[in-house]
């Protein structure tokens, strides 16, 4: 079992308060990731986790166990930084191998746990190389390598991909899928990049300034969003919200005027809205395509991407949106084209930027 619980965590440096009462439970085995802006509190929360922060209020419970006053190395932790942080003048084996001396482990067992890591990151042909004779990507494994040699209960990330390029951060990705499956590991991960956490998580915490604004699977995080700000940070391209006016309320849900767009009636619960409300109906660039009698959008910017034409530009009260069509959609620069909206594929957010909830029609379940 390694499961992790934070209660009423806190945390304030002087008087600028940047953890908000965080409350989350964390599953044994599950990988799970972090993921907000620059300055949300996502690397303080994990420093704090590691030990390496004290929380201002709070406490923190491992397998049950308050370790909220432990010291980092009594834990259980393991955690790999952004930095690769390798010993340029050893070896491979002895970088992977360093914690284990530092230990004192007896040989033996070292070398087996050493072999046992370096075979899990496809590693044992390179451990009499130095760290410059390796690729970046083989770098990150060895810092990895040198977090499984210890057997943690939990492992910690911290933007571990952030250094290496497009091309190879995809496939560590996928690398780093496959090590959670084949350790069955409890897994904490932090990253500023929402595709990460997308392709990566088994449940996300999505943090703003401090606060957990949602804490679930992808999947839902995608599908129903709790606020505005959920919305627009999961899902690539990012949602569009387009400003509304509420023109009626009843059974079948709301009914709404969009800015320079068409009426539509929406399948949300309307109790806490009125007529004449300022709204915000959001929709997804995938989930709009070409029609008649629909939004009109004034083409800016086609990016052709071979399956998929992203297109670019204003609605004719000027809202900037963006629809991803098929790749050999008839759109071009300075054009005019028309897109539908799906009233089912639509979520609404009031003024705070609630969503407010879908009527549980059968076809909107789950």
């Amino acid at each position: 079992m390694s499961t992790l619980d934070l209660k009423s965590v806190s945390k304030s440096f002087g008087d600028a308060k940047v953890l908000h009462d965080i409350e989350l439970s964390i599953k044994d085995k599950e990988f799970v990731v972090f993921v907000g802006p620059s300055g949300c509190g996502k690397s303080t929360l994990l420093r704090i986790i590691a030990g390496l922060e004290e929380a201002t209020k709070g406490t923190l419970h491992i397998d049950g166990e308050d370790v909220s006053d432990a010291h980092p190395v009594d834990r259980g932790i393991s955690m790999v930084f952004q930095s690769y942080a390798l010993y340029p003048h050893l070896s491979v084996f002895e970088n992977i191998a360093f914690p284990l001396r530092v230990a004192k482990m007896p040989e033996a067992e070292l070398k087996e746990r050493v072999a046992r890591a370096a075979d899990i990151l496809q590693l044992t042909d390179k451990l009499k190389l130095k760290p410059g004779q390796l690729s970046g990507g083989q770098r990150q494994r060895v810092a990895i390598g040198r977090s499984i040699v210890r057997e943690p209960k939990i492992f910690l990330f911290d933007e571990p991909l952030s250094n290496l390029d497009a091309a190879l951060r995809g496939d560590m990705r996928v690398e780093l899928s496959q090590l959670h499956r084949n350790l069955q590991a409890t897994m904490i991960y932090v990253t500023h990049d929402q595709v990460e956490a997308m392709t990566m998580a088994d449940r996300i915490v999505v943090l703003n300034a401090g606060r957990v604004e949602q804490f679930g699977t992808p999947m839902e995080l995608y599908h129903h969003p709790a606020t505005k700000f959920v919305a627009s940070f999961i899902g690539q391209p990012n949602m569009n919200f387009l400003p509304a006016k509420v023109t009626g309320t009843g059974t079948t849900g709301l009914a709404v005027q969009i800015d320079g767009g068409p009426a539509l009636t929406l399948p949300v619960e309307t109790s806490s809205a009125a007529v004449g409300d300022s709204v915000e109906v959001g929709i997804r660039p995938e989930d709009m395509a070409q029609g008649s009698g629909g939004l009109k959008l004034n083409v800016s910017v086609v990016e052709r991407l071979g399956g998929t034409s992203i297109t670019y530009g204003t609605t004719d009260a000027g809202t900037r949106i963006c629809a991803a069509l098929d790749g050999v959609a008839n759109v071009r620069e300075g054009e005019t084209t028309e897109l539908v909206l799906d009233p089912k594929d639509c979520h609404v957010f009031d003024a705070s930027g609630t969503v407010m909830r879908r009527l549980q029609a059968p076809e909107l379940a789950n």
